[in-house]
């Protein structure tokens, strides 16, 4: 059966790629829970705006104050070899240069030895919190997609830093994946979204095979899921709203007559997770 190998890199990136911070949390968890070592850090002078993205600057324990400059970089798990393994590619999604910063990491992995390349992405859509988070897997590789089953993503248009990654790697002779989770857009400002994290997770270890901690994610979505509620509670048309949303959900998941078509997601979803821009409300009811 083919598979994404035992050497797999996992892409996720801080900015528009990322609602709810539930990509760049999926990589902060794997790092924290893991040992990793820095292969390669690119030079943020040659791929940042630093008027779009701003260094930093913060106190050390010794009391002294250091600059952060933006960062992407490339971390290798510390560990036995002929297990299968997540090296993680992290950072902020750069403002320039895109294929040369491609460029650059695809080089690195062609050292490294990766046999497998994953992006995971988060988008804010019309979707109920209460219900499982939705993750729309994709795969330009035929035989990844058949073997996996994913979906080949059909949307032409703008693209983000990933779908970049993703075309270099293919190129490269690395087959791909990508995995964007549905955050409900009407909690936007209740980042990070754990809930939509940990439903990242599960898929990731699903299509990978490699075994992933969740800690305490399960108890941090569901405080997640009922501060929401909470709110939900003293807002009666927040509350009508999600009992909509929940309406379309159950309809989407129910089973159907085999003539009866599928609802399908809008154009502005649909858009959105090839992009990984941030749907409106209002264009997500269109």
């Amino acid at each position: 059966m083919v598979s994404l190998g035992s050497r797999i890199v996992i892409a996720a990136f801080d900015g528009w790629n990322d609602a709810g911070e539930a990509a760049s949390s999926v990589m902060s968890h794997l790092r924290a829970l893991g040992d990793y070592e820095l292969v390669h850090r690119i030079d943020p002078e040659l791929y940042f705006d630093y008027q779009y993205t701003r260094p930093t600057i913060s106190t050390t324990a010794s009391g002294r104050r250091a600059l952060r400059w933006p960062e992407a970089a490339l971390w290798r798990p510390v560990g036995d070899d002929t297990e299968k393994r997540l090296w993680l590619l992290t950072g902020v999604e750069p403002a320039r240069a895109w294929k040369a910063f491609a460029a650059e990491f695809m080089d690195v992995a062609l050292r490294e030895d990766v046999t497998g390349f994953v992006t995971l992405g988060a988008l804010l859509s019309d979707v109920p919190h209460t219900r499982p988070i939705s993750i729309f897997g994709a795969s330009q590789n035929d035989d990844i997609r058949d073997a996996l089953g994913l979906e080949r993503s059909l949307y032409e248009g703008p693209v983000g830093i990933l779908s970049v990654l993703e075309h270099y790697a293919e190129s490269a002779g690395i087959p791909t994946a990508s995995l964007w989770a549905s955050v409900p857009h009407y909690v936007a400002s209740a980042t990070p979204s754990p809930k939509a994290t940990l439903a990242l997770l599960d898929r990731l270890e699903e299509i990978t095979d490699v075994s992933v901690p969740r800690a305490d994610l399960g108890t941090a979505a569901a405080t997640w899921e009922a501060t929401i509620d909470a709110a939900a509670a003293d807002d009666e048309d927040m509350a009508e709203y999600i009992r909509e949303l929940e309406r379309t959900r159950d309809t989407w998941d129910s089973p159907r007559p085999p003539e009866m078509p599928s609802p399908r997601p809008s154009s502005a979803t649909c858009a959105a997770v090839a992009t990984g821009r941030r749907p409106s409300a209002e264009a997500g009811r269109a």
